[in-house]
C-alpha cells in the first residue's frame, strides 16, 4: 500500500483494499502492455508443444479458449531491476467465459528465473494485492525476499489491472481520493462526491464496451488456471499477499488440481471477508501495538494507557475535526488536510507500519499538533504511485459481486459496534478503508457472485498461512480461521509485524522460502529472535 512512511525494511505492496474506498493506495503497479485490441477473437495461433528442457514461457501454445504467446515484457512506471533478463509473453482469454464467442482481453506475463543453476519443476505464482494491483510490478519485493532462490516466479497482470488490456483504471477516482484529504471524512456531502466519482469511473468503462461482471476472482482463477495450462506445467505453488490471499484461497477452491502447495500472507478469507471483518482486524492491529508499548517501561511511562488516549482523541475529532495545512516532501504547495474520527481511525489503520512512532504522533495529535499525522494521511492520497495505477474496475468487481451481495449494512454496522463500542456510530458506520462501501456497489450495479464464492477453501494442499501481530488490515486470527478446514496448513504469526510481513520481515522471507522447500515443515526458528521495536519517545 502507499503510505507516506519510511519503512523498517522493505516498502510495504499488498494494500488489503482499494483506494477508492478510502484506502490507501498501492505502490507497485505495472504499466501497459504491447498487444493486440483487446477486442479481437482468440487467434489461430499455431499451437506448439514446449520443447523437452526449454525454458518455460519461450513457446507459444493454446489450450481451449486460452492461448500464451512469448513477446516483450510489460512495461512499469518505474524501472524494476528484478524483471531483467526475464522471459515474458501475453496470454489471451475470453472476457466472459460464459459468453462464448465474446471479446478476448490480453494479460501480461513475466517469469524471472530461479537464482539457482537446477532449478525445481514447479514455479512459484504471485498473487497481487489489492483488488486491483498489477503483480508485475510487484516484482523486485518478491524477488528481494529470496522466492526465486530455487524456482522461477511467475507474474502475471492480473484482469483489470495496469498492463492488462483493457485495463480499468479510472484516475479520475484517484483525484478524488487526493481531494479528499480536505474534506470531513464521513460527512453526507463527501459521500455524494465519492459515489460521484464511482459512477463516473463505472459509465466511462461501461461506454468502452467492458463487461464489468466479468471483473471477479471467478474469472481470474480460470486466467491463472489457463496460464498454468498454456505454459505446460503440471504443478505450481502460489504466493499471495493481502488481497491476494482473496484469490488464492478462490483459486484452491475453484482449481485445486494443479497446486503443490499455497502460501497466503495478510489472509483474507473470502468466506469472512466484509466491513465486520474489516473492524475487527483493526482492533487486532491497534490492540497488538498498544500492548507492545504498554510491555516497554519507557514507553508505557511516557504515553500511559495508549488505547485510551486514541479512543478520546476518535471521539474528540469526530466531534469537533481538526483542519490545518502541511507541506509535503518534493513540494512546497500547502495542503488543506481536516482530521476527524473517521480519518484518524484509517490513518492508524496503515500507521502500524510505522509503529514506533505511533505514540509520539497521537501524544503530539492530543496535545495540539496534528501537523506529523496529517502529513501521513495525505502523503500515501497524493504520492505519485496513488495516481492512475489501481484498476479500480477490479475493485468495485470483486466488492460489489462478492462482498456487498453477501453482508448488510446493518451487520458492518454491528462489526463497528462490536470492535469500538465507545466510538461513535458515525465512525463505526465506515469501516477502515471500505468507507461508503454499499452506496458505490448501488451504482456500480452487477449481478451477485454465486453464493458458494463464499464457501470455506477445504482441502489436503499444503498451505503456509502467515500473519503480522501488527496487522490491522488483516488480523491475526484469519490465519487459525483458514487453518480449521485446511488439515495441512501451517500457522504463523510474526509478532510486532505490519500487513504482508514479506514485505517487512526477513525472518517472514525465510520462512516463505523455507515452506516452499519443505510445505509440510517450514523453519520458523527465526521467530525465536525477533524483538518488539524501540518506541519513539518524546521529550
Amino acid at each position: 500500500m502507499t503510505f507516506a512512511r519510511e519503512p523498517r525494511r522493505h516498502r510495504p505492496a499488498g494494500r488489503l483494499l482499494a483506494p477508492s474506498s478510502a484506502g490507501l493506495a498501492a505502490a507497485f503497479l505495472v504499466a501497459g502492455l504491447l498487444t493486440a485490441p483487446a477486442g479481437a477473437q482468440v487467434r489461430n495461433a499455431t499451437t506448439t508443444d514446449p520443447t523437452p528442457g526449454a525454458p518455460t514461457g519461450t513457446a507459444a501454445r493454446t489450450v481451449g479458449d486460452a492461448t500464451y504467446e512469448p513477446g516483450p515484457c510489460p512495461k512499469t512506471p518505474e524501472p524494476i531491476n528484478a524483471l531483467e533478463g526475464a522471459r515474458c509473453g501475453t496470454l489471451t482469454v475470453p472476457e466472459n467465459r460464459e459468453k462464448p464467442g465474446g471479446r478476448t482481453i490480453e494479460l501480461g506475463v513475466a517469469i524471472v528465473p530461479a537464482a539457482s543453476g537446477t532449478p525445481k519443476a514447479d514455479p512459484i505464482v504471485w498473487l497481487a494485492g489489492g483488488p486491483g494491483d498489477d503483480a508485475v510490478g510487484e516484482a523486485q519485493m518478491a524477488i528481494d525476499g529470496g522466492l526465486n532462490r530455487d524456482r522461477d516466479v511467475v507474474f502475471m497482470s492480473q484482469r483489470g489491472t495496469y498492463s492488462a488490456d483493457p485495463d480499468l483504471l479510472c484516475p479520475n477516482i484517484d483525484e478524488f481520493n487526493a481531494r479528499s484529504v480536505g474534506l470531513v471524512y464521513d460527512a453526507p456531502s463527501t459521500e455524494r462526491l465519492h459515489v460521484e466519482a464511482t459512477k463516473a469511473c463505472r459509465d466511462k468503462l461501461a461506454a468502452a464496451g467492458i463487461d464489468l461482471a466479468a471483473y471477479n476472482d471467478i474469472q481470474s482463477a480460470a486466467d491463472y488456471e489457463d496460464l498454468r495450462k498454456t505454459l505446460g506445467i503440471d504443478q505450481w505453488n502460489l504466493y499471495g499477499i493481502s488481497y491476494g490471499t482473496h484469490l488464492a484461497l478462490a483459486y484452491m477452491r475453484l482449481h485445486p488440481e494443479g497446486l503443490r502447495s499455497v502460501g497466503i500472507d495478510g489472509i483474507l478469507p473470502p468466506s469472512r471477508a466484509g466491513s465486520a471483518a474489516t473492524w475487527s482486524s483493526a482492533r487486532q492491529g491497534f490492540d497488538g501495538l498498544f500492548k507492545a508499548c504498554a510491555e516497554q517501561p519507557a514507553c508505557n511511562k511516557r504515553y500511559p494507557n495508549l488505547s485510551a488516549t486514541f479512543d478520546k482523541l476518535v471521539r474528540q475529532l469526530e466531534a469537533e475535526p481538526v483542519t490545518t495545512t502541511v507541506t509535503l516532501p518534493g513540494s512546497d504547495k500547502p495542503v488543506k488536510v481536516v482530521l476527524d474520527g473517521g480519518a484518524l481511525v484509517n490513518w492508524m489503520t496503515s500507521a502500524t507500519h510505522v509503529a514506533p512512532q505511533v505514540p509520539a504522533a497521537l501524544d503530539e495529535l492530543a496535545h495540539g499538533k496534528p501537523e506529523r499525522i496529517a502529513r501521513q494521511w495525505a502523503g500515501g492520497k497524493l504520492s505519485p504511485q496513488a495516481m492512475g495505477r489501481v484498476a479500480h474496475g477490479l475493485v468495485y468487481g470483486v466488492f460489489c459481486s462478492e462482498w456487498t451481495p453477501y453482508e448488510s449494512e446493518q451487520a458492518a454496522l454491528r462489526g463497528g459496534q462490536a470492535a469500538f463500542p465507545s466510538f461513535p456510530r458515525s465512525v463505526q458506520a465506515q469501516a477502515p478503508q471500505l468507507t461508503f462501501l454499499h452506496p458505490d456497489c448501488d451504482v456500480w450495479n452487477v449481478p451477485a457472485a454465486p453464493p458458494s464464492i463464499r464457501d470455506a477453501t477445504r482441502g489436503d494442499i499444503p498451505t503456509l498461512a502467515l500473519s503480522g501481530g501488527f496487522d490491522s488490515q488483516t488480523g491475526a486470527d484469519n490465519g487459525p480461521y483458514v487453518a480449521r478446514t485446511l488439515p495441512n496448513a501451517k500457522v504463523v504469526t510474526v509478532p510486532y509485524e505490519p500487513h504482508v510481513v514479506f514485505a517487512t520481515s526477513k525472518c517472514a522471507q525465510q520462512i516463505a522460502v523455507s515452506f516452499f522447500d519443505k510445505p509440510s515443515a517450514p523453519n520458523t526458528a527465526c521467530l525465536k529472535t525477533l524483538e518488539p521495536p524501540e518506541f519513539e519517545i518524546a521529550p
